[in-house]
């Protein structure tokens, strides 16, 4: 047998136990990928794609700890929202929910944590300038109230609340300290069409599961139009 024979031979040998070898790879790859794939799934909120309260909570701490006074944890309510998902549909009212996700996904940077923790309430945790604070909580706001258009072409009319709260005003780090300061801020703005930046005097509001009944004189900024 000449030496150009055997040589192919060899190759085509090693090229088969390349390829037998490859196909537990490939089947190993494929199952890790659907895997992972999974996992993420269980990460994120069906309907809104936004993280889920424990992946949320999880990736604002990080955020905080490695950010720190640069924070703002902003949280938001929809208004009336009980209206619109017993009054017009449980499809109308995911509608809803699905747009503000979306709305609340693309005023956010690409690092920021964005969850939904649980029925109509966001929160999001992100690097705001401190110079562009204001004029960003408008915008968000003014992006909240824009009507939702529904499949079939109907709009309607939506509004949320918005309450933000930093680590420099409140004097702590803490994701739980620094959203009850947010949520009671969002709270002194309800239904008003604006965003309330907590005051260290937010922190120490006595609530009942995170709600409570707003109070008058709270600086607010930006009227939604």
């Amino acid at each position: 047998m000449s030496s150009l024979p055997r040589v192919q031979a060899r190759i085509g040998q090693r090229t088969l136990l390349l390829t037998t070898a490859a196909l537990p790879l490939t089947g190993w790859t494929i199952h890790a990928i659907a895997l992972h794939r999974r996992l993420a799934a269980t990460k994120r909120d069906p309907l809104t794609g936004l993280l889920r309260r424990d992946s949320y909570t999880a990736r604002a701490r990080r955020l905080l700890a490695r950010h720190g006074d640069n924070l703002t944890v902003v949280m938001v309510d929809i208004d009336h929202f009980k209206r619109i998902n017993d009054g017009m549909g449980h499809a109308t009212g995911d509608a809803v929910l699905a747009a503000l996700g979306a709305r609340l996904t693309s005023w956010a940077v690409p690092s920021a944590a964005v969850g939904r923790l649980g029925g109509d309430e966001f929160a999001v945790v992100l690097r705001l300038n401190p110079a562009r604070r204001a004029h960003r909580l408008e915008q968000l706001v003014r992006r909240l109230h824009a009507p939702v258009t529904l499949d079939d072409g109907r709009t309607i009319d939506v509004a949320a609340s918005v309450g933000a709260a930093t680590p420099d005003v409140i004097g702590v780090r803490d994701l739980s300290t620094l959203q009850r300061a947010a949520d009671a801020a969002l709270y002194d703005g309800k239904h008003s069409g604006r965003a309330v930046l907590a005051t260290s005097r937010h922190a120490t509001v006595p609530s009942i599961n995170g709600r409570r009944a707003g109070r008058p004189g709270t600086a607010v900024w930006g009227r939604a139009g």
